[in-house]
């Protein structure tokens, strides 16, 4: 009897186990391989699928001699043929999509991207204008020897086409150590920048804000130029340097410093490389005044972004903001190592 009832739960674990190998889709590669999942995504050569076993993989297309989905996927080929429909497999890398008007047969070779039905052309999401938005926030404090307690976060909302970017941005930080206030700043801006060919683009921006603790009341700088890709080789790297004219405030609260009231060169370097598990972001401005270009302000950060889960990611950096004329008893160059958690969404 209890042998029956073995066998029985045995045959019973067999069908749901051929059950859902049933209601999977496979992808069959030259070397014999048979991988079961759900197909995500073909694009670029590549084909994404999501597996129980090892997460999302991906295979090159050139790779793979069969495909089989469950699901209906969207289907653009080649040639622009696009069709909604199941795909089943052939032989010899061919493969038939199954729609509700007909079929089409072709090869793997031949299929362009996918998509999943209601979901729009990913060609088609790449010519428009999306917001993406970021927000971030740290707190930090020790005790003992001495008392220090600091909060800081920021906010930014980027407009990107293929042809110009928008971006606002905010950030701020506060810490006192030992009752002392060390940290007091705010920041805002807003940045355009729109392409006059593949590597050239014209920008535009304005920054404001306040540091307290450098004895700045107020700062604007407003500035416009031209930009150029010296690297341009998206998602993987990005080299732009800009050059142009800016315009320089800074209000002192102390009345021993001349405020800064001149126009002056407005010079910038931004760096971006992504790494297989990581992206890395480097930038340097850098701010002279035509009537003294000894009397500048030069800003650096460089940061490196880990992935943590969902949307969440986490940035550690280095920042340095140099003032080369600053009012008495303050120092020209703050350091600041920061970690703050990310949160991306669109």
């Amino acid at each position: 009897m209890q042998t029956l009832k073995i066998k029985v739960l045995g045959a019973f674990m067999s069908l749901l186990a051929a059950g859902a190998l049933l209601s999977a889709d496979t992808i069959e590669t030259k070397s014999g391989a048979r991988l079961v999942g759900t197909v995500k995504a073909v694009s670029g050569g590549s084909i994404v699928l999501e597996t129980d076993y090892a997460g999302p993989i991906t295979i090159k297309q050139s790779e793979v001699v069969k495909i089989d989905t469950e699901k209906p996927l969207v289907i653009r080929l080649a040639g622009g043929t696009t069709m909604a429909g199941t795909v089943t497999a052939g032989r010899d890398g061919k493969i038939t999509i199954n729609g509700k008007d007909g079929t089409i047969s072709t090869t793997v070779d031949k299929v362009a991207t996918t998509w999943a039905p209601g979901q729009t052309d990913p060609a088609v999401l790449q010519l428009m204008r999306r917001w993406h938005y970021e927000a971030t926030f740290d707190i930090s404090g020790k005790t003992g020897n001495s008392e220090q307690l600091g909060y800081g976060g920021g906010a930014k909302a980027t407009l990107a086409g293929p042809e110009d970017t928008l971006v606002f941005y905010s950030d701020f930080s506060y810490q006192r150590t030992n009752g002392v206030k060390s940290e007091d700043r705010l920041r805002l801006g807003v940045d355009y920048s729109s392409y006059l060919s593949e590597l050239v683009t014209w920008y535009a921006r304005d920054e404001g804000g306040f540091d307290n603790v450098k004895d700045i009341g107020f700062y604007n700088v407003a500035a416009a130029g031209f930009g150029y890709d010296f690297i341009k080789n998206l998602p993987l790297q990005k080299l732009t340097g800009r050059g142009g004219l800016s315009y320089r405030f800074e209000d002192y609260g102390s009345a021993s410093s001349d405020d800064v009231r001149s126009a002056g060169l407005d010079l910038g370097l931004a760096h971006h490389y992504r790494f297989q598990n990581a992206v890395m972001n480097n930038s340097v401005t850098y701010v002279p005044a035509f009537e003294d270009f000894s009397n500048f302000r030069a800003i650096h950060d460089s940061n490196l972004e880990f992935p943590l889960s969902g949307a969440w990611k986490f940035r550690v950096g280095v920042n340095n903001d140099y003032t080369s004329q600053p009012s008495p008893g303050v120092e020209k160059l703050d350091t600041t190592y920061y970690g703050k958690f990310v949160l991306n969404w669109e």
